[in-house]
């Protein structure tokens, strides 16, 4: 089975890249604009449900602004009010309409967030909708020039397509009216605790996995050199078992050959391309499921003979029968996931598959001293820290964020992520978790236990232990400071 798991090392080491993933609720560029008196608000996601002709339409997803007053955070308190088009639409001058306390839809540009509010406010509007230019969302800040800020109403911005949709009933002359409110997200995100279990919970069974496997082929080592038997020549000069060692200029390169790959995603991410990298996914989900499945049923006693007699089968060499047994399920697990992953509880499936892929990769792919360790990691952090922020300077963008929300992919995006509804939020979505984040640091974590296991260490006296606590400290603090960003 050599060739098919250099396949998937080859295949690991592009999923690499991907070493972090989140995804923004709102694209901007202003949110670090200072704060001042009248515009100190938090930025808050909002709510805009709909009817039009008193049916019920649809709900759209705005930004507070920065100034104007608090918005209610439950629905039930939420005045449902008549929506009015602006006249002007920019609402830079007063509005030739007579408003009598409705919600009056205005457009980007020409003046201010701030001077249209204070004219609609003026004008009797009890709040503003401002339609952005774009189909993304901007938070609305103050001038720097604006001093005294007096706003007493809402204002909200929505994104170009909802403010077409709105605009295009308002002219069919059909009765439009909104609620304005922005629930709060639970102070415990349940699906980041179920994340985090999930991320320390793989890196624990792959170390102890491959601690067990590396203290094994000690003991026959040591058990050959015993004999002095021919046998342990050949098996030195082999090497062990199809695991694979990085070198220094592994870890030096794997900041090159990531990058070329992140860049390769951006540019040709397409519905065409998310589908090939499905099909990626799929063959090394099925290869490190199939592995999982048959050292976990070799356990069982009932499994034994299967596990040890083989078979010859062309391209692939020897295969035991249990693996030829367990493949069909894989397979079928996959193609069953990939053909019904577009459903609400298709991530259950991605998530087994990612899991029993990242399992097999720190089996197989090993760090085999600290100091290439440090190294890896190290050239892992600067490659992070430059896809994720320092790229919005040359794209405008960050890179690493587009390319794991899957965005221009029309995808709901790229499967190599480990991913969890948030099931108590009520902008519902899902938290996610890149493969890297539990690959890179899981390599040093593994590299610890067999260290203290093979240097007959205890938990309390090795490194494992401690190793393990600064992967868990280190991801509770990332997901805190993702949930806020």
């Amino acid at each position: 089975m050599d060739s098919p798991r250099n396949l998937l090392l080859l295949f690991v080491l592009f999923v690499y890249t991907l070493a972090v993933a989140f995804a923004g609720d709102i694209v901007h560029q202003d949110d670090i604009a200072p704060k001042k008196p009248g515009c100190e608000n938090n930025f808050v996601l909002v709510k805009v449900p709909t009817w039009v002709d008193h049916e019920e339409g649809s709900e759209y997803v705005g930004v507070g602004a920065r100034f104007g007053p608090t918005l209610e955070s439950k629905e039930k308190h939420a005045n449902q009010t008549t929506l009015t088009l602006a006249d002007p639409p920019d609402c830079c001058s007063t509005p030739k309409n007579k408003l009598t306390g409705e919600v009056i839809l205005v457009y980007r540009g020409n003046c201010s967030f701030t001077t249209k509010a204070k004219v609609a406010e003026n004008a009797g509007a009890s709040a503003v909708l401002i339609v952005n230019n774009e189909t993304e969302l901007f938070k609305m800040v103050c001038e720097a020039n604006e001093t005294a800020i007096n706003i007493s109403i809402p204002v909200v911005m929505l994104p170009q397509d909802a403010g077409a949709s709105l605009e295009k009933s308002l002219k069919n002359n059909s009765s439009v009216s909104v609620q304005l409110y922005s629930p709060k997200r639970p102070l415990v995100d349940i699906a980041e605790v179920f994340l985090w279990l999930m991320a320390v919970g793989t890196i624990l069974s792959a170390s102890y996995w491959s601690a067990w496997s590396a203290r094994e082929a000690a003991n026959e080592q040591d058990k050959l050199l015993k004999d002095a038997s021919d046998e342990f020549l050949s098996t030195e000069s082999t090497g062990s078992g199809g695991m694979v060692d990085i070198n220094m200029t592994s870890a030096v390169l794997f900041v090159v050959i990531a990058s070329c790959f992140l860049v390769m995603l951006y540019k040709l991410m397409s519905f065409w391309f998310v589908e090939v990298l499905v099909v990626l996914f799929c063959i090394g989900g099925v290869e490190g499921l199939q592995t999982c499945l048959v050292a976990l049923l070799s356990c069982f006693r009932w499994f034994e003979q299967a596990a040890e007699s083989f078979v010859k089968v062309p391209f692939f060499g020897a295969v035991s029968y249990l693996t030829l047994a367990v493949s069909p399920f894989c397979i079928a697990f996959a193609v069953v996931w990939a053909v019904f992953r577009r459903i609400n509880f298709a991530w259950i499936g991605q998530d087994i598959l990612g899991i029993a892929l990242i399992i097999t990769v720190l089996q197989i792919v090993r760090v085999p001293n600290l100091k290439v360790g440090t190294v890896l990691l190290s050239c892992a952090f600067l490659y992070d820290i430059f896809w994720v922020f320092v790229s919005k300077w040359w794209f405008n963008e960050s890179v690493m964020i587009v390319v794991a929300r899957g965005d221009r992919s029309g995808e709901d995006g790229i499967p190599m992520l480990l991913k969890i509804p948030r099931m108590f939020d009520p902008w519902g979505g899902f938290s996610i978790i890149g493969f890297g984040d539990i690959i890179l640091p899981g390599l040093l974590v593994a590299f610890s236990l067999r260290y203290d296991w093979l240097a007959k260490k205890s938990l309390r006296a090795g490194y494992f232990v401690w190793a393990m606590t600064a992967y868990g400290l280190g991801m509770e603090e990332k997901k805190t400071a993702l949930s806020g960003h």
